[in-house]
């Protein structure tokens, strides 16, 4: 899809309709389950806690990323985790974006914290990009190479 018109919006889990919901899971499950072949626990009790940024094309969830609190996944940062690009949108710079303002809705939502996440290792070049250094050797999470990368 070339250059897609996207809505963002920033929502606490409570506030999410399960239509929301329902396309937040189908898409992390047909990238993260199906397409990435993941077996893993997607429903790890973070969600309840966290902000859920999301771009909207319509009605299709295009991107998603969930922006957890200070000292939920890590004692001494935030955390931005299931980072996600639905097929259709990747080569765009839709991630790019996803992750910019997911960086601006963590310090909007929780103050300036260092932001750590777990990303998978191929993708170390487009989050150094964007701030972040590699702090953990190559680890797997659910079969694939991760490393752990913070951004202060």
């Amino acid at each position: 899809m070339e250059n897609p018109i996207l809505t963002w919006e920033i929502k606490p889990f409570n506030a999410l309709s399960l239509d929301e919901l329902y396309k937040i899971l189908q898409l992390r499950q047909e990238v993260f389950v199906l397409e990435q072949a993941c077996v893993y626990n997607d429903l790890d009790d973070k969600d309840r806690k966290s902000a859920h940024l999301m771009a909207w094309h319509g009605d299709a969830l295009a991107a998603y990323t969930r922006l957890i609190p200070y000292g939920i996944s890590y004692s001494d940062a935030v955390s931005i985790g299931r980072v996600v690009v639905a097929n259709e949108f990747r080569g765009e710079g839709v991630g790019k974006e996803l992750m910019v303002r997911s960086i601006a809705g963590t310090q909007d939502l929780f103050g300036r914290h260092p932001i750590k996440i777990g990303a998978q290792q191929h993708l170390k070049a487009f989050y150094n990009r964007l701030g972040f250094e590699q702090t953990s050797e190559p680890y797997l999470d659910a079969g694939i190479a991760h490393i752990e990368m913070t951004r202060l």
